[in-house]
């Protein structure tokens, strides 16, 4: 049992959309990920996930709607819902999500990250 300081997790990497796993706990894995730009259109078929903007700003895209996350605010995209995460600035999230959740869940492409690093 140690405490987990999200800011220098944050501080230990630079890369972007490339998830790091800071926790795991009952099958579920706690992801750092700094974004910018868009992701690609995707779905998870048997997984939720929830994101919690830290900096920044999240836009989530939907295919009837988009919504906005500010620090502080959360959103759970449950499964089999499309969705395209998108920033206009780097920003930080948290995941949290089963281990099994393939970061680009029913698309393979360049961003796809079988196998995340543990911090």
């Amino acid at each position: 049992m140690e405490k987990i300081s999200l800011a220098d997790k944050l501080d230990s990497f630079s890369e972007q959309w490339s998830p790091k796993i800071i926790a795991e706990l009952n099958g579920q894995q706690v992801k750092l990920a700094k974004i910018q730009g868009t992701f690609v259109w995707h779905h998870h078929d048997a997984e939720d996930e929830l994101f919690l903007v830290i900096s920044g700003r999240l836009r989530m895209d939907f295919r009837d709607r988009q919504i906005w996350l500010d620090p502080g605010e959360a959103i759970i995209v449950p499964r089999g819902v499309e969705h395209r995460p998108h920033s206009d600035q780097e920003t930080s999230i948290l995941l949290f999500e089963p281990a099994s959740t393939l970061n680009t869940g029913n698309v393979r492409n360049q961003r796809t990250v079988d196998h995340p690093d543990h911090l």
